[in-house]
C-alpha cells in the first residue's frame, strides 16, 4: 500500500471513531422492519429516474457475457433488480441470457414489467425477499447459472445475510458463481453519515429510511466461503475518484468486488 492510501485509511478511521453513539434499540427495530416499505417509498418517488443503466457490468464479470459450448441459455439471477438498470443492458448485449430479476419492492418489479424490453422469453420478474423462501416459489432449484448481488446485500440487516445467502443456495447449480459487488468500508458516503444516522458497527439509515451497510473483504469471505461453502475467486477494493461538481469537491468511492463459485461435489 502506498503512504496516500494508509494516510487516507487512518483519517477515515479517525472520522468513524468520533461517531460512536447508534440510534434507540426502538428505531433500530423500526427501520429494519420497515426496509421493504422504505424502498417501496423510493420507487414511487423515484420511478425510473434515480439510477442509471450499468453499462460496465460486464466489463467487471465476463461471465455475464460468455456462452456455454453447447449453446444453452444461461440462467441468470439478479437479485435487487430495482427498475432493471442492470437487466437491460445485458440482455441487449446477449442474447443467449436469460434473467430471473426480483426485488422486494412491488413498485421496482412493477416499473420492470411495464418497460417496453420487458419480454417474458428473455426475462422474469417477481418481488422477493430474500430472506424468506421466495426464491424456490420461483425459481427451480439448482437451475441457475450465476448470481449478481449488485449492492444489494448492504441493503439488508446483517443479521439477515445469512438467510440470504442460504435461500441462493437453494436455486443455483453446482459450479455455479455468485458475481458481487457492494460498500467498501471507508467509502466516501459512509464518512458522510452525520449522528444519529448510525443503528450499529457499519450499518446506517439514509434519510429516506433505506439501509446502507459498508463491507470489509473478511465479512464477505466469511459469508460466502465459510458460511455459504464457496470457493472464493475474486476479492478485492474498487476505488473510484468522483468529483462532486455543485461542491467542487473530490471524493474517494470504495466498493468492495468479489467472485465465489459454489463447488461441483457440495450438498
Amino acid at each position: 500500500m502506498d503512504d496516500d492510501y494508509l494516510n487516507r485509511e487512518k483519517l477515515a478511521k479517525e472520522i468513524l471513531e468520533k461517531d460512536k453513539n447508534t440510534i434507540p434499540e426502538f428505531w433500530k427495530g423500526k427501520y429494519k422492519r420497515e426496509a421493504q416499505k422504505n424502498w417501496n417509498l423510493f420507487y414511487k418517488r423515484n420511478t425510473t429516474n434515480f439510477f442509471k443503466d450499468r453499462h460496465w457490468t460486464d466489463r467487471e464479470f465476463v461471465e455475464l457475457i460468455e456462452n456455454k459450448e453447447n449453446g444453452e441459455k444461461t440462467i441468470l439471477l439478479e437479485i435487487g433488480c430495482g427498475v432493471g438498470n442492470f437487466v437491460w443492458p445485458l440482455l441487449d448485449k446477449n442474447p443467449n441470457l436469460f434473467i430471473h430479476a426480483c426485488d422486494f419492492s412491488e413498485k421496482a418489479v412493477e416499473l420492470v414489467k411495464e418497460n417496453e424490453k420487458y419480454d417474458t422469453d428473455r426475462c422474469s420478474a417477481f418481488v422477493c425477499d430474500l430472506t424468506k423462501d421466495d426464491l424456490v416459489e420461483n425459481i427451480e432449484p439448482n437451475s441457475v447459472d450465476l448470481v449478481s448481488a449488485i449492492f444489494v446485500f448492504s441493503a439488508l440487516p446483517p443479521e439477515k445475510m445469512q438467510l440470504a445467502v442460504s435461500n441462493i443456495l437453494k436455486i443455483l447449480k453446482p459450479g455455479g458463481k455468485i458475481l458481487f459487488r457492494d460498500y467498501g468500508i471507508y467509502d466516501a458516503a459512509q464518512l458522510r453519515f452525520k449522528p444519529g444516522q448510525k443503528l450499529q458497527e457499519s450499518l446506517y439509515v439514509r434519510q429516506d429510511g433505506t439501509l446502507a451497510y459498508y463491507f470489509t473483504i473478511e465479512e464477505i469471505s466469511n459469508l460466502f466461503v465459510n458460511y455459504g461453502g464457496f470457493k472464493q475467486l475474486e476479492s478485492r477494493y474498487v476505488i473510484k475518484q468522483t468529483t462532486n461538481v455543485k461542491r467542487d469537491l473530490n471524493v474517494e468511492r470504495v466498493f468492495l468486488q468479489a467472485k465465489f463459485e459454489l463447488p461441483l461435489n457440495h450438498q
